[in-house]
């Protein structure tokens, strides 16, 4: 992402870099109505027990919560609702044939706005077991460690 200041993050699902390994990343676009679009830019938004899923050769978010928009009154949106991801046919064909290999999940790793548009990060992952957490846990202690010995003998200081 070269320009930074074109994108503004609204939620991030820290959980899922826990609970998943990582292999590959997508963006996509998300089709909200008005009101949907308005909760966003308040950052009232929950991707943590989201999850995204083909179907019918269409990508949708399911599990994703938009809080209702307040000033939109009884006319506003459902929460909870399935919301269409939108990507390229080339990109939807390479999630679903990945999709198809044995426990795989697309989770939504942030949502942020680009340029003013609502777009979802996603993540093609597979779970992790409990013993893989703690290795990833203690790698990344290690890794702190690592750098602090750097930093401090750069530095001079013990």
């Amino acid at each position: 992402m070269a320009e930074e200041e074109n994108y503004k993050t609204i939620a991030q699902n820290r959980r899922a870099t826990h609970d998943y390994e990582i292999n590959q990343r997508w963006e996509a676009g998300i089709a909200l109505t008005g009101t949907e679009i308005k909760s966003v830019r308040e950052g009232r938004v929950n991707i943590r027990e989201a999850y995204a899923r083909p179907i019918r050769g269409e990508l949708w978010l399911i599990g994703a919560n938009i809080a209702a928009y307040g000033p939109g009154g009884p006319f506003g949106h459902e929460p909870n609702r399935t919301r269409k991801l939108l990507l390229h046919k080339k990109e939807l064909a390479e999630i679903e044939r990945a999709i198809g290999e044995r426990g795989l999940t697309l989770v939504p790793l942030r949502l942020y706005l680009k340029r003013g548009l609502a777009k979802v990060e996603l993540g093609m992952g597979r779970g992790r077991k409990v013993y893989d957490k703690r290795q990833a846990i203690a790698k990344r202690d290690a890794d702190r460690q690592m750098q602090r010995a750097v930093r401090h003998a750069a530095d001079g200081r013990r």
